[in-house]
């Protein structure tokens, strides 16, 4: 590629505002003595080892997930509680916990993404204890959130998606009450992607949780669940400590509750 045409090309390639690394701009077509020799005239930013952005800018976490996004192998989405922030589904501040955000995906994100400074923790969030491959995958389930027109969306979970997600974190990170909190506002999921969402769910815990609270406040949408078609498993499941138990659902839920 001669170099006008690479100049052109890392200009398409990586907007500002985003990031890129050595490996993915190779596979793209520039050359290693291109990218070596945009680093040394300040065309190209080195951010950490083998990671790159085009000269100075202020990264946001927005471009670096888009970024993220757009060279993994494997999907990748902002999740859970982070998710249902962007929906405008959480209005609950826990007092001092340091702002992150919650990245889902079946493989552990790239060192890199720890590596460079961004106004925001990323944290990942596992998902092969809650989601076959076929749902991550699965575009019906995830929304777009354009942050900037000069970058990519941002892919995030749809509602229904970053509710199951948020209980995997029940009573670990996130209390029963805030869960209940946040059930109390979702008023407007979609009966038709719950359903297939937990028939698909491979988690029994999330499943006889979301079931409960969603009995607990009798939206509109619950009496078209059909919990008959998912897999709720045998038996019952310790969730809180020194619970009582919930005979419907056969979970250990707060006495208070």
């Amino acid at each position: 590629m001669l170099n006008t045409e690479a100049r052109q090309a890392l200009k398409a390639l990586l907007p500002i505002g985003m990031v890129a690394t050595k490996k993915w701009l190779l596979a793209q077509g520039l050359g290693l003595h291109f990218i070596d020799n945009a680093v040394r005239s300040g065309k190209l930013q080195l951010l950490a080892a083998g990671v790159y952005a085009r000269e100075e800018c202020n990264l946001g976490w927005e471009g670096v997930v888009a970024s993220l996004q757009r060279m993994s192998e494997c999907p990748v989405h902002v999740g859970g509680l982070t998710a249902l922030e962007i929906a405008g589904l959480s209005h609950y501040l826990q007092r001092g916990s340091e702002s992150h955000i919650q990245l889902c995906s079946d493989k552990p994100l790239p060192r890199w993404v720890n590596r460079i400074q961004v106004d925001v923790r990323l944290e990942w969030c596992g998902t092969r204890r809650l989601w076959p491959a076929s749902v991550m995958a699965d575009n019906r389930f995830v929304r777009e959130q354009i942050w900037q027109d000069n970058l990519p969306p941002v892919i995030c979970s749809g509602p229904e998606k970053a509710f199951l997600e948020l209980l995997m974190e029940v009573p670990k990170t996130i209390s029963f009450e805030h869960a209940d909190q946040l059930m109390q506002g979702a008023h407007n999921l979609s009966p038709r992607k719950l359903n297939t969402l937990l028939e698909a769910c491979i988690n029994v815990k999330v499943k006889r949780l979301f079931l409960w609270l969603a009995e607990r406040h009798q939206h509109s949408w619950f009496k078209y669940l059909t919990p008959e078609s998912y897999d709720l498993g045998v038996g019952k499941r310790m969730v809180a400590k020194q619970g009582r138990l919930e005979p419907r659902w056969h979970i250990t839920v707060p006495r208070e509750m």
